[in-house]
């Protein structure tokens, strides 16, 4: 059973940088996710820091340094509406906004370590609508004018097929990422008729992109969409520690050739339980080994965690495969 933790900010602690200067950084990016691997052997290798904002900085998006070792946030959507997201041409990945610096720094990470999976993160089509306008503007659009929205999401599609092509031209792979479109933040009613077809035709651009199917990544209470989620023939799901995990683990039997990382409540990582971690590796260890295709995750590391507990999880988890 392989350990899948999510490293992201985290990747900045293990080199006592601040996680503003490591997104801005490739060199540090990549000084961050290099001993983030050696640590933790990983799989996925997710190449970032604060991944959301990564195309909405391309569209224009403001993003600034938060006080002391907060994550980078948007303070300034560049668009008041979706009417102005329309008007957008699809960014440059070669030129515009990190989007270039991250995906050299993942190079970097494929050179030096050539058994590591390497992705670099895209953002699916509502997350990066959220940033451009903001969530209260696109929950009020949806309710209003939900066939603008739905055009809105389609346009962005573009822009994401050509990031991808851009990942693939230096030999790297993707990893799809649409937190913001789960319940309850979006209803499973809006998101099958307003965001489902959007993702689909974005995950299946994708798929022959790379030629493969590709991990589409949705955190929250995902049971309600989740067969929604299957519908764009995704390879990769994650089984977040939010939802009903037996429930969705049992949905995913119909579904035996796509890996499930199934997450751990990250609390007994961060509180230094031991015998809460290995309580909980159990709960979620009992989960996967309903099927073939599942590793175990963490979700999103908190920025301090301490590395050694993150290692006896995973020394215990292998302990669990003899």
């Amino acid at each position: 059973m392989d350990f899948s933790p999510s490293v992201y900010e985290h990747a900045a602690h293990l080199i006592n940088r601040d996680p503003w200067d490591v997104s801005r950084d490739g060199n540090l990016l990549f000084q961050g996710n290099a001993e983030a691997y050696r640590l933790y052997h990983h799989r996925p290798v997710v190449i970032g820091i604060d991944i959301y904002n990564l195309e909405a900085e391309a569209y224009g998006a403001a993003v600034v340094k938060p006080q002391g070792y907060g994550i980078p946030v948007i303070a300034q959507h560049p668009c008041a509406g979706c009417d102005e997201i329309l008007q957008l041409e699809p960014f440059d990945p070669r030129s515009h906004g990190r989007v270039s610096m991250v995906i050299q720094a993942g190079q970097r990470m494929a050179r030096e370590f050539p058994d590591a999976d390497v992705r670099i993160p895209v953002s699916g089509p509502f997350s990066i609508a959220t940033n451009l306008i903001g969530f209260e503007n696109l929950l009020c659009e949806l309710m209003t004018e939900p066939a603008l929205v739905s055009r809105t999401l389609q346009h962005l599609v573009t822009g994401q097929a050509n990031f991808c092509r851009e990942v693939v031209r230096h030999g790297l792979d993707i990893a799809f990422f649409e937190s913001a479109a789960a319940p309850p933040l979006l209803s499973p009613r809006d998101f099958r008729q307003i965001e489902l077809p959007a993702l689909k035709k974005v995950l299946s651009q994708a798929a022959h992109i790379v030629n493969h199917p590709v991990p589409c990544v949705i955190g929250g209470d995902t049971v309600p969409i989740l067969e929604a989620i299957m519908e764009t023939d995704t390879g990769y799901v994650c089984c977040p520690a939010e939802t009903d995990q037996p429930r969705f683990m049992e949905i995913m039997l119909d579904y035996p050739d796509v890996m499930v990382r199934v997450n751990m409540d990250p609390r007994p990582i961060t509180s230094g339980n031991l015998h809460a971690i290995h309580q909980e590796v159990d709960r979620v260890m009992a989960l996967a080994r309903t099927r073939t295709q599942s590793c175990i995750g963490t979700g999103c590391l908190p920025l301090e965690t301490d590395p050694q507990l993150v290692l006896k999880t995973r020394e215990y988890i292998l302990s669990k495969n003899q």
